[in-house]
């Protein structure tokens, strides 16, 4: 795909060793393992894990949508990784992106809600985008 077609999603070439690791059992946090075996997996819109997008590394991309999905642990509450988190997803919604985050407790304690409604967003936006899923 050339990058001038605009579904191509710049990357840094050296994250996608970095995004390869955070793929590993190890590293990922429960709530986003949680999230991934129970839902996203086996979603019928296709989810990937930890996807470098520019000089970030998403949590889930689904590409079909053009959606991002952000699993939020206690890092992300302070200033700083709130400032971070606000550049972050303005960057990726120049793109047009859709950023959707949730706090990892709200994938521990409700992972069916988060699932189904995850997997609805991204069916209706992949219609929104023309690109309807299978």
């Amino acid at each position: 795909m050339s990058p001038h077609h605009p579904d191509f999603l710049h990357y840094r070439p050296d994250l996608v060793e970095r995004a390869r690791e955070l793929r590993r059992r190890e590293n990922q946090t429960p709530e986003e393992r949680r999230l991934w075996n129970a839902w996203l997996r086996k979603s019928p819109v296709r989810f990937q894990r930890q996807k470098p997008i520019g000089d970030y590394i998403a949590d889930f991309y689904c590409h079909a949508a053009r959606l991002v999905v952000e699993v939020d642990g206690w890092r992300h509450f302070s200033e700083e990784g709130e400032s971070y988190d606000a550049r972050r997803t303005a960057y990726l919604e120049s793109l047009g992106l859709r950023v959707v985050r949730f706090r990892g407790e709200a994938v521990r304690d409700n992972v069916d809600g988060v699932g189904r409604w995850l997997v609805v967003l991204a069916e209706e936006r992949a219609r929104e985008v023309g690109r309807p899923a299978p």
